[in-house]
């Protein structure tokens, strides 16, 4: 048993696996803001469709094809 009073409160170090949990959550967040500055740098380019003009090529049939 030990020998300090029970009054005083001793924190025990963070374990493993909390340290792991923290340091994925940091780098969640890094990822989350680096996807956020792509989305602002190429973002108005996919999302505008406006300027969007498709372009058809039309090829004649020939007979030797349709058979």
């Amino acid at each position: 048993m030990s020998t300090l009073p029970s009054s005083e409160k001793r924190r025990q170090p963070p374990s493993v696996y909390t340290v792991m949990l923290l340091l994925s959550m940091l780098f969640m967040l890094i990822a989350v803001i680096a996807m956020w500055i792509e989305l602002r740098r190429w973002g108005d380019d996919l999302w505008n469709t406006r300027s969007a003009n498709p372009t058809v090529m039309v090829m004649p049939a020939d007979d030797v094809h349709l058979l």
